[in-house]
């Protein structure tokens, strides 16, 4: 199910508290099976309706956004995060704890949004799109964000060749270098994404 995210979707504050915790524990569980590290400094969450609804309450919540109109404008933000059949949407966080890490690392890897690729079983790559408003946002030619919204669209053949596993993120960035296969359970979710839409 791809639909996008409505107002009807988005529970009151009331409504939501009585089955927050419910609903946190499942996504907690979803994100545990979509979210996949690439190297020390790189992890990559898949996102789908649910984790996109829980994100969604949750700022609602913490910000204590009310109106229909709040509300919408959170839904315009999020909502091309859900998948569509024949595309992946994941959130890029580049995990620095630390300033002196940040002042390190964030300048070196200004591009790397677009240094994010899926490896294919045959060795061919998908590489990650992005926004262009997104990216004019994010990331400025010294400095980059800790944090980045990707994509990747396929064609049907490669989502069959997908199926066939295994498959990796790789990450060829000139200061980083990196490649991992994705676990069984996170490439079967993916896979439902990208044949059905999440």
């Amino acid at each position: 199910m791809n639909d996008p995210l409505t107002i009807d979707d988005i529970v009151d504050q009331r409504a939501y508290e009585r089955e927050r915790e419910e609903f946190r524990r499942h996504v907690i569980a979803l994100k545990r099976r979509r979210r996949v590290g690439v190297g020390p400094h790189v992890t990559l969450v898949f996102e789908n309706r649910d984790t996109i609804r829980f994100q969604i309450q949750e700022m609602a919540r913490v910000e204590k956004i009310i109106t229909d109109e709040g509300i919408q404008t959170e839904l315009d933000v999020y909502n091309p995060l859900i998948p569509e059949p024949g595309r992946l949407c994941a959130t890029l966080f580049i995990e620095l704890t630390s300033k002196d890490a940040l002042m390190e690392w964030l300048p070196k890897l200004v591009g790397i949004e677009t240094a994010v690729a899926l490896r294919l079983p045959d060795g061919s790559r998908v590489r990650a799109v992005v926004d262009e408003d997104h990216g004019k946002q994010l990331t400025r030619e010294e400095i980059t964000a800790s944090v980045h919204y990707v994509r990747w669209e396929l064609t049907p053949d490669q989502v069959e060749r997908f199926a066939a596993g295994p498959v990796g993120l790789v990450v060829d960035h000139p200061n980083l270098q990196l490649d991992v296969d994705l676990a069984p359970e996170t490439a079967s979710e993916l896979l439902g994404d990208l044949r059905d839409g999440g």
